[in-house]
Protein backbone atom coordinates (compact mmCIF):
# COMPACT_ATOMS: atom_id res chain seq x y z
CA UNK A 1 0.00 0.00 0.00
CA UNK A 2 2.98 2.59 1.09
CA UNK A 3 4.44 2.32 -2.43
CA UNK A 4 0.55 2.68 -4.00
CA UNK A 5 0.45 5.87 -1.97
CA UNK A 6 3.77 7.46 -2.44
CA UNK A 7 3.37 6.73 -6.66
CA UNK A 8 0.01 8.27 -6.57
CA UNK A 9 0.86 11.15 -4.61
CA UNK A 10 3.60 11.76 -6.92
CA UNK A 11 1.73 11.63 -9.44
CA UNK A 12 -0.59 14.00 -8.55
CA UNK A 13 2.05 16.12 -7.57
CA UNK A 14 3.82 16.19 -10.96
CA UNK A 15 0.26 16.59 -12.73
CA UNK A 16 -0.68 19.81 -10.77
CA UNK A 17 2.29 21.46 -11.25
CA UNK A 18 2.37 20.84 -14.61
CA UNK A 19 -1.34 21.90 -15.18
CA UNK A 20 -0.67 24.90 -12.78
CA UNK A 21 1.86 26.30 -14.97
CA UNK A 22 0.82 25.23 -18.16
CA UNK A 23 -2.45 27.64 -16.89
CA UNK A 24 0.14 30.21 -16.21
CA UNK A 25 1.43 30.38 -19.26
CA UNK A 26 -1.16 30.23 -21.23
CA UNK A 27 -3.86 32.05 -19.64
CA UNK A 28 -7.11 32.17 -21.24
CA UNK A 29 -6.24 29.45 -24.17
CA UNK A 30 -5.24 26.80 -21.66
CA UNK A 31 -9.54 27.34 -20.60
CA UNK A 32 -11.73 25.34 -23.06
CA UNK A 33 -14.28 27.89 -24.36
CA UNK A 34 -12.86 30.80 -22.39
CA UNK A 35 -10.12 32.45 -25.45
CA UNK A 36 -12.51 35.62 -25.71
CA UNK A 37 -12.98 36.01 -21.69
CA UNK A 38 -11.45 39.31 -21.83
CA UNK A 39 -8.42 40.01 -18.93
CA UNK A 40 -9.90 39.69 -15.68
CA UNK A 41 -10.73 35.56 -16.46
CA UNK A 42 -7.51 35.70 -18.46
CA UNK A 43 -5.67 37.30 -14.56
CA UNK A 44 -7.73 35.05 -12.54
CA UNK A 45 -6.84 31.91 -14.39
CA UNK A 46 -3.03 32.82 -14.51
CA UNK A 47 -3.53 33.19 -10.81
CA UNK A 48 -5.37 29.89 -10.44
CA UNK A 49 -2.65 28.45 -12.48
CA UNK A 50 -0.10 29.62 -10.02
CA UNK A 51 -2.09 28.22 -7.09
CA UNK A 52 -1.87 25.01 -8.41
CA UNK A 53 1.47 24.84 -9.06
CA UNK A 54 2.10 25.54 -5.42
CA UNK A 55 -0.68 22.52 -4.60
CA UNK A 56 0.81 20.34 -6.43
CA UNK A 57 4.42 21.32 -4.73
CA UNK A 58 2.43 20.26 -1.60
CA UNK A 59 1.20 16.92 -2.78
CA UNK A 60 5.23 16.07 -3.86
CA UNK A 61 6.38 17.15 -0.21
CA UNK A 62 3.85 14.59 0.99
CA UNK A 63 5.26 11.78 -2.00
CA UNK A 64 8.85 13.06 0.33
CA UNK A 65 8.10 11.95 3.84
CA UNK A 66 8.83 8.63 5.21
CA UNK A 67 6.06 7.23 5.82
CA UNK A 68 3.95 9.61 3.65
CA UNK A 69 1.96 11.63 6.32
CA UNK A 70 -1.71 10.21 5.81
CA UNK A 71 -3.40 13.53 7.22
CA UNK A 72 -1.76 15.64 4.68
CA UNK A 73 -2.83 13.46 1.99
CA UNK A 74 -6.45 13.22 3.09
CA UNK A 75 -6.33 17.20 3.96
CA UNK A 76 -5.11 17.60 -0.08
CA UNK A 77 -7.49 15.04 -1.65
CA UNK A 78 -9.86 16.96 0.06
CA UNK A 79 -9.32 20.12 -1.45
CA UNK A 80 -9.64 18.14 -4.92
CA UNK A 81 -13.05 16.46 -3.97
CA UNK A 82 -14.07 20.09 -2.80
CA UNK A 83 -13.21 21.21 -6.43
CA UNK A 84 -15.29 18.48 -8.15
CA UNK A 85 -18.08 19.21 -6.11
CA UNK A 86 -17.32 23.02 -6.77
CA UNK A 87 -17.57 21.43 -10.54
CA UNK A 88 -21.23 19.87 -9.94
CA UNK A 89 -22.34 22.88 -8.16
CA UNK A 90 -21.51 24.64 -11.31
CA UNK A 91 -23.61 22.23 -13.75
CA UNK A 92 -26.45 22.55 -11.13
CA UNK A 93 -25.93 27.07 -11.43
CA UNK A 94 -25.00 27.63 -14.56
CA UNK A 95 -25.95 24.26 -17.16
CA UNK A 96 -23.27 22.18 -19.06
CA UNK A 97 -19.85 24.06 -19.39
CA UNK A 98 -17.34 22.46 -21.87
CA UNK A 99 -17.15 18.65 -22.45
CA UNK A 100 -13.89 18.62 -21.29
CA UNK A 101 -14.63 20.44 -18.09
CA UNK A 102 -17.09 17.24 -17.56
CA UNK A 103 -14.69 14.85 -18.10
CA UNK A 104 -12.28 16.42 -15.39
CA UNK A 105 -14.89 15.97 -12.53
CA UNK A 106 -14.52 11.89 -13.04
CA UNK A 107 -11.04 12.07 -11.53
CA UNK A 108 -11.48 14.86 -9.21
CA UNK A 109 -14.57 13.01 -7.62
CA UNK A 110 -13.12 9.87 -8.13
CA UNK A 111 -9.36 9.92 -6.79
CA UNK A 112 -10.19 10.86 -3.43
CA UNK A 113 -11.88 8.17 -1.87
CA UNK A 114 -9.16 6.43 -3.09
CA UNK A 115 -6.61 8.76 -1.89
CA UNK A 116 -8.81 8.61 2.07
CA UNK A 117 -8.52 4.64 1.42
CA UNK A 118 -4.59 4.82 0.66
CA UNK A 119 -4.34 6.73 3.62
CA UNK A 120 -6.42 4.71 6.13
CA UNK A 121 -4.16 1.73 4.70
CA UNK A 122 -1.18 3.03 5.48
CA UNK A 123 -1.91 3.94 8.69
CA UNK A 124 -3.29 1.15 10.03
CA UNK A 125 -0.10 -0.73 8.25
CA UNK A 126 2.54 1.32 10.24
CA UNK A 127 0.31 0.78 13.31
CA UNK A 128 0.24 -2.75 13.00
CA UNK A 129 4.22 -2.98 12.87
CA UNK A 130 4.93 -0.59 15.81
CA UNK A 131 6.61 -2.35 18.15
CA UNK A 132 4.02 -2.48 21.01
CA UNK A 133 3.78 0.10 23.52
CA UNK A 134 5.03 2.37 20.78
CA UNK A 135 4.08 5.66 19.42
CA UNK A 136 2.41 5.46 15.62
CA UNK A 137 4.48 7.98 13.43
Amino acid sequence: MARTLRVLTRLMGWACVAIGLYHVALGNAAIPGAGSAGATVDSWGRFMGSSFVGYGLAWLWAARQRPIPAQAVRWLAGVFLLGGAGRLLSLAVDGRPHWFQLVLTVPELGLPPVFFWLAAAEERELRDAAPAGAEPA
